[in-house]
């Protein structure tokens, strides 16, 4: 949630500050959550572990969600979804090296009177720090009006790309803002319906035939598909425009939704299928973090982008606190009324089904920029 407030709080100052203030802040703040974590578990005290890990910390990783955005915006104009798409897949993939090395390093610094979670705090706050920092000096923003040799405009069937700006406070106030929050909540809100029970779905809809390591390794698979399909996705996108792109995420997640709980031991009984719905199902939802910037480059042009994301991830916020709430009350609803444990995610799935085409149906309406939302003095609007 700190994530998503952090990035609508400071992303216009960020675009005032530029990129290499804003991930210079975001170093500072991440690392300090570190620290301040550590004196928690030196001194005992929960909350400054939740002050440290969750608020300051939490601050730093929204900044440095953002910052890059609008900047290889900047640098590739003609592929920004595969740009953005590579940034917001290191950012998935940063926990596929930070959890082994945060057990790496307890292991290493436990002893039989300390755990080793103070110290391993201590270690990868300054690990974090030395290498954003690396980014911070290595940024460059390029100069005002460059573009690609031989490159004049994105011109691709499906796209509603605006060679106009819009401020942030102005994009704030459009239907196509609210819109795009919607199309975002539902999706991410889907998605951690898979994420959050991935392990004991898979174990309770094939009982006896998959066991905890097998549903680890099947949780590990859904992190490569969910990064992996960062990258891809948002480089689709590139082709077939942003609006499209979001059909396929929404319609094609709709019904397989609707299908996954059938693949399940009570119906066809098939791990295979089961597995091949979900990690397609997590391709789309790591997709949707990563075109979703360029999806707001093309609506609000590049003026304001990386504020305006950050006043979009309000939008993950929400979902990340209303999916969790959502999934487990329905869950226990159902166990409340008979339903075994396999049948219970019948219901939560087909829930999801419908918030999906929630967002579809929001995505239809998304349509070009009013000119009374247009910055003075930019381009004139085009929408191929």
């Amino acid at each position: 949630m700190i994530l998503g407030l952090s990035a609508a709080t400071f992303g216009k100052w960020l675009e005032g500050a530029g990129p290499r203030k804003a991930m210079f802040a975001s170093a500072v703040c991440f690392a300090l959550g570190f620290y301040i974590s550590y004196l928690g578990v030196q001194a005992h005290q929960l909350w400054l572990l939740y002050v440290g890990y969750g608020v300051v910390g939490g601050t730093g990783l929204g900044l440095g969600y953002i910052s890059p955005v609008s900047t290889l915006i900047k640098w590739f104009p003609d592929r920004p979804g595969l740009a953005t798409g590579m940034a917001i897949m290191g950012f998935g993939g940063g926990a596929m090296i930070g959890s082994p090395l945060a057990v790496k390093l307890m292991a290493h610094f436990h002893t039989p009177d300390n755990v080793g979670v103070g110290s391993t705090f201590l270690t990868m706050g300054t690990i974090y720090f030395l290498f954003m920092m690396f980014g911070v000096f290595t940024i460059r923003v390029p100069r005002e009006g460059w573009k690609p040799a031989g490159w004049t405009s994105m011109t691709h069937a499906g796209a509603m790309i605006t060679t106009h700006d819009v401020e942030v406070n102005a994009a704030f106030g459009t239907p196509q803002f609210w819109l795009l929050w919607i199309v975002l909540c539902m999706n991410v809100t889907a998605g951690i319906g898979i994420i959050e029970q991935a392990s004991p779905m898979i174990q309770e809809l094939f009982k006896g035939t998959i066991g905890p390591v097998a549903a680890a390794g099947f949780v590990g698979l859904l992190s490569i598909f969910n990064m992996g399909g960062r990258f891809f996705w948002s480089s689709v996108s590139d082709y077939i425009g942003r609006k499209p792109t979001y059909v396929i995420f929404l319609a094609a997640g709709a019904v397989l939704y609707w299908v996954l709980p059938y693949t399940g031991g009570n119906h066809w009984n098939s791990v295979g299928l089961f597995v091949t719905v979900s990690v397609v199902l997590l391709s789309m939802y790591g997709g949707g973090f990563a075109t979703i910037p360029a999806y707001l480059r093309d609506m609000f042009g590049g003026y304001n982008v990386s504020a305006i994301h950050g006043r979009l991830l309000t939008a993950w916020s929400v979902a990340g606190v209303l999916g969790p709430v959502l999934v487990n009350y329905m869950r226990e609803y159902e166990l409340r009324h008979g339903v075994d444990k396999a049948g219970a995610y019948q219901a939560v799935l087909h829930f999801m089904t419908l918030l999906l085409l929630v967002g579809f149906m929001a995505n239809l309406l998304v349509r070009p920029v009013a000119q009374k939302y247009w910055r003075t003095g930019s381009a004139t609007e085009k929408a191929a």
